[in-house]
């Protein structure tokens, strides 16, 4: 029972990672309608970037902060890159995400080396029920459900966030009143870029990254995004906390080795279902 809740605790703290990045791949692709590839990138940066400011001196917190600023700012270049020329496809958008996700790794190898990176989190277990669980755990699962709270805000209470909305309901109508549909799209890239980030420093302290973490982390992030047809943050979240518990239970009772094949498993599954549900929609529409 112990090890069961101490898995249970550990695998919701990485689903919440995997949901930080999911809603940085869904904020990316309702505005714009590319799916970023490089989001798994921004987080890589961000937790390398954290470690490196904790080493010079910077005391928690401020370094955090600092890293996901960075990763905001990277998001706005390859946005910048991917979207800023207008009249670019999202097919066009959705390769350079990618090659930029590759060319990242010269960079990170040539800045950090090539080595598993990690700093200190919240130092300390907490015992529950005889299950000892490390404090990061919680403090990811509590800064997770404060940015998501604070997105649902963000997007509903703000004029910014009411934007972003419009330009991904209707576009068109957008334009029609004002908005600046491009100018829109960049935002997203430096909100992904920092929910991204943000998913980066909060879980380097629980599993070291290196500069090609990224693979594993979009493809968890994606399967949990592809959970809400990647429109829909709420499924998105509920996808990746699914996720982060079966990972961590095949890992703690099975084996780490195939907890990636846990998350294409699971995309697998809801893209033939989500198929097969949009060709009886059709054929019931036909009737």
């Amino acid at each position: 029972m112990s090890d069961f809740l101490q898995y249970l605790i550990s695998g919701l703290a990485v689903g919440c990672g995997f949901a930080l990045l999911a809603s940085g791949l869904v904020t990316i692709h309702r505005v714009t309608h590319v799916v970023n590839f490089a989001q798994g990138m921004f987080a890589v940066v961000a937790g390398l970037t954290a470690g490196s400011f904790l080493s010079v001196g910077l005391p928690h917190g401020l370094a955090e902060v600092a890293a996901v600023a960075v990763a905001g700012a990277v998001g706005l270049l390859v946005g910048l890159i991917a979207i800023g020329k207008p009249g670019t496809s999202a097919q066009s958008a959705l390769i350079a995400t990618l090659g930029l996700g590759f060319a990242a790794y010269a960079v990170e190898i040539m800045i950090w080396g090539d080595n598993p990176r990690s700093h200190p989190g919240l130092r300390g277990t907490v015992e529950i029920a005889g299950a000892y669980v490390q404090k990061q755990s919680f403090l990811v699962i509590g800064v997770t459900a404060a940015v998501f709270a604070a997105l649902l805000a963000f997007f509903t209470r703000t004029y910014l966030g009411k934007a972003l909305s419009a330009c991904a309901a209707n576009p068109y109508a957008a334009r029609a009143v004002g908005i600046n549909v491009t100018r829109m799209g960049l935002v997203a890239f430096v909100l992904g870029g920092m929910l991204g980030g943000a998913a980066g420093v909060l879980l380097t302290p629980l599993m070291p990254i290196s500069y090609n973490s990224d693979v594993l982390l979009i493809t968890n992030g994606f399967a949990a995004a592809v959970l809400g047809a990647l429109n829909r943050p709420g499924l998105a979240l509920i996808g990746a906390l699914t996720l982060g518990v079966a990972e961590t239970m095949v890992a703690g009772y099975y084996e780490a080795s195939y907890q990636t094949v846990v998350a294409l498993a699971l995309m697998l599954v809801i893209m033939i279902w989500q198929s097969s549900r949009r060709t009886a929609l059709q054929e019931e529409a036909a009737r």
